[in-house]
């Protein structure tokens, strides 16, 4: 009887490892990406629409609005230039009180590739 509790209690623990090995391996790809390259990409310009969020709060902190993604550039608020994704091509429409950034799949985009967006809440969402 004490083995057949041993041999469960295994078989429980090793349950447990095989669904945590699940949640934390393989969870943690992006949406859509379909090789590592491509999650790289993904995950690239998910972190590039948040940098473009810092920067638009950074330039409503100053100017009282937000601004294009050009604006941004040039006024000192990214210190970066231009983000350049491949397979992604960024947009921001901006206006006194709002925001929404972009990052939108290009035709040499992989197959499984999502567009992004984020807005001043910093969250970025899969939009269509």
């Amino acid at each position: 009887m004490r083995g057949m509790g041993s041999i469960l209690g295994l078989l429980v623990v090793a349950l447990i490892c095989a669904m945590a090995y699940k949640y934390f391996f393989t969870s943690g790809q992006s949406v859509g990406a379909t090789t590592p390259s491509a999650t790289i990409d993904a995950v690239g310009a998910q972190n590039d629409l948040i940098a473009i969020a810092q920067a638009e709060r950074m330039y409503q902190a100053q100017n009282g609005k937000y601004a294009s993604l050009d604006d941004l550039i040039s006024g000192g608020a990214m210190n970066l230039r231009k983000p350049n994704r491949e397979g992604y091509v960024y947009d921001v429409d901006a206006s006194e009180q709002n925001f929404v950034a972009t990052a939108r799949c290009t035709s040499s985009a992989p197959v499984g590739c999502h567009n992004y967006s984020v807005d001043p809440t910093m969250s970025v969402h899969v939009t269509p």
